[in-house]
């Protein structure tokens, strides 16, 4: 999803920022891009509501969690799609509650900089690992997926240590090349 944004879409994320106090150059220092909001999206069945994805992600996703089942791996959608309406949400929530701005910005991408946005990146669970949590990595799920996921295109962006400031997230996966 890199390409040319829209220049009204660029300040809606600079407005945004500011009225967060997100650095202005958030991205470059954090080594993100921005990302546009999809506009296509399919509703899919998730861990207890629907979701949706860009439909390439969800024929994967479908595709995957059928080869998951095949071995007795049930694999569960957490998250799919965020809007930067619903990214900045969640920040303001955070903020509210009395979280620290840098310290949110280490588990939630700033408005416009979510993968989310583009509708290919799922957080995935498993039936007894519904929450996105560091303990999904000691699970038979995210061992599969570890093997597996790659076969559907999709990668685990957010390693230990990643370049990006985020923690470690072994629920995050995005739909590579897409």
């Amino acid at each position: 999803m890199v390409c040319k944004l829209p220049e009204d879409y660029l300040r809606r994320i600079e407005s945004i920022h500011l009225a967060l106090h997100i650095p202005a150059n958030y991205g470059a220092l954090r080594r993100l891009i921005p990302y546009l909001e999809a506009s296509d999206l399919v509703p899919v069945e998730g861990h207890e509501r629907q979701h949706h994805l860009a439909p390439q992600a969800a024929l994967r996703w479908h595709a995957m969690k059928r080869a998951a089942a095949d071995e007795g791996i049930e694999l569960v959608l957490i998250s799919g799609f965020r809007s930067v309406d619903r990214q900045r949400e969640i920040i303001e929530d955070k903020l509210r509650r009395g979280m620290n701005l840098n310290t949110i910005l280490t588990v939630n991408a700033a408005p416009g900089f979510s993968q989310h946005h583009t509708g290919l990146a799922l957080d995935i669970g498993s039936p007894g690992h519904p929450n996105l949590m560091k303990g999904f990595e000691n699970t038979a799920t995210f061992h599969w997926l570890t093997s597996c996921a790659g076969n559907f295109a999709f990668v685990m962006p957010y390693t230990h240590d990643n370049p990006h400031g985020f923690i470690y997230e072994p629920w995050h996966w995005m739909l590579e090349g897409a």
